[in-house]
């Protein structure tokens, strides 16, 4: 016993006469020939192209790459963007965008993003982000130079800190005026 009703049973298909085109296949599908119409049809005018998109929107609609736990990669990040390390990398990440490294990943490399946020164990130095995350399974070896810092409690780390510092030009700057000159 059929569930549906089938709609084709005992129906024979119509003759075609040479010269003459088909029947369409469906109600709403136009007749297809090889002959143009006579009839006058009005002018399909082509689809405007797409409006561009001021470069300042991209930055908020930047997509995140992913590069899943079953992977391990060897080489070098650069481009803009996020990216998302759940496997092993070793290389360096310099991206105009965030990278994260998810609890379990481990990430073997020099990282210069926006925002970093480590979960699992970064083996090398973060330069000039704007904020560091150090979440409670992560890890860091390597030295941080960020405008902000936040740890949580149960984290590890080696290395030197610097926070708080807008860009290296300004604690330059700001230091010239120490020693007399």
């Amino acid at each position: 016993m059929a569930l549906w009703k089938d709609t084709n049973t005992g129906m024979i298909p119509a003759p075609t006469t040479p010269g003459v085109a088909p029947a369409p296949a469906h109600p709403r599908e136009p007749e297809k020939t090889n002959v143009a119409s006579l009839s006058p049809e009005p002018a399909r005018r082509p689809a405007p192209a797409p409006a561009p998109v001021p470069v300042a929107a991209h930055r908020h609609d930047t997509k995140e790459s992913y590069m899943s736990a079953e992977l391990t990669i060897e080489g070098k990040i650069v481009g803009s963007g996020h990216i998302r390390i759940a496997g092993k990398f070793k290389g360096d990440v310099h991206v105009d965008g965030n990278v994260s490294l998810d609890a379990g990943a481990r990430l073997e490399g020099q990282v210069k993003a926006s925002v970093v946020s480590v979960a699992g164990e970064l083996i090398g130095n973060i330069e000039n982000a704007r904020r560091v995350e150090l979440h409670e399974t992560g890890v860091i070896n390597g030295d941080v130079k960020a405008g902000s810092l936040t740890v949580a409690a149960g984290s590890r780390m080696r290395g030197q800190v610097e926070f708080g510092y807008e860009t290296e030009g300004r604690a330059k700057s700001e230091t010239k005026g120490f020693g007399g000159a």
